[in-house]
């Protein structure tokens, strides 16, 4: 039954990115041919960043593909560490079309051209409709998984980009104001960085294979202390083996070491409710003689 719902999610998260990928595949080319022919550079400037996005589409699936696959003599963990790196990547790609659009908008300020306001409405509404839609497919495992939050956070920005698009498209239709173009464009830049700031830092820190955020050490120590027959642990390691998948090492020292399979089995059972699947556990004899332990035996 798990590996029938393990299959189906991934297949669930196959068809997400596929139709991600596509729709906003198409969304850039109309939107890019949109800002040419009505001279707008609001348009054009998000089309390249929908563009950056797509990318970054591609290479959280081309990551999903490459953790799937088995582990090999020369990749001993497998992929697992390809959709860590695929989210460095997505992470940096959207600090540069954060920079992109601080400039473009920089440079509206010290001219600003005329646009067709309509053309801009609809083109950017089409953008929330097609990026929102594409979130929500990602919206149910983004916490499961950085990449797919990548993805998620991906497309619910741009999703904002584009009601920023259309709310200076009205703006300019009705007024003539083309300054609030800039002037949406710079929020909307600050809006996407803090939300792409904590996605880059955890990427990073699962790079050097620090600790998850989402385990907390000590309270795992408390617990693997209070299993009965356990006196004390140490050479505790925990890192990433991929985006969803984290391992440990531990040196665990027990009153009696016969006892050792069980205290095994017991701490790996408590390690999976922590999201650590991979365990390598090493019993050892207690320092301390056995009488002075708490063994319960």
């Amino acid at each position: 039954m798990h590996i029938h719902n393990h299959n189906r999610e991934t297949n669930s998260l196959s068809t997400a990115f596929i139709v991600g990928t596509l729709l906003n595949l198409i969304f850039v080319i109309v939107e890019g041919g949109a800002g040419f022919m009505s001279n707008s550079m609001g348009l054009l400037s998000d089309a390249g960043h929908n563009l950056s996005d797509t990318v970054s589409l591609l290479l959280a699936w081309l990551a999903f593909g490459l953790a799937k696959k088995t582990a090999n003599k020369r990749f001993t963990y497998g992929y697992g560490k390809s959709t860590i790196l695929a989210s460095l990547i997505n992470a940096c790609i959207l600090l540069v079309a954060i920079g992109m659009i601080v400039v473009e908008s920089i440079r509206k300020f010290s001219n600003p051209q005329p646009v067709d306001g309509n053309t801009i409405i609809w083109v950017a509404a089409i953008g929330i409709v097609i990026n929102f839609a594409t979130a929500l497919l990602f919206m149910k495992d983004r916490k499961k998984d950085l990449n797919i939050k990548g993805a998620f956070l991906h497309m619910t920005m741009d999703a904002l980009v584009s009601l920023g698009v259309v709310i200076s498209g009205i703006v300019i239709k009705y007024t003539g104001w083309t300054v609030i173009d800039p002037i949406i464009g710079l929020v909307i830049a600050v809006i996407i960085f803090i939300s792409t700031w904590n996605l880059l830092k955890e990427s990073l820190r699962l790079s050097l294979d620090a600790v998850p955020e989402s385990i907390d050490v000590d309270e795992i120590e408390k617990e693997i202390l209070a299993v009965n027959g356990v006196t004390g642990i140490h050479h505790i390691h925990i890192w990433a083996l991929g985006t969803s998948k984290n391992a440990i090492t531990i040196h665990v020292a027990v009153c009696d070491v016969a006892d050792g399979e069980r205290i095994k089995s017991d701490l790996r059972h408590l390690l999976a409710e922590h999201n650590i699947a991979h365990a390598t556990i090493e019993i050892e004899p207690s320092d301390h003689a056995c009488e002075e332990c708490d063994c319960h035996i």
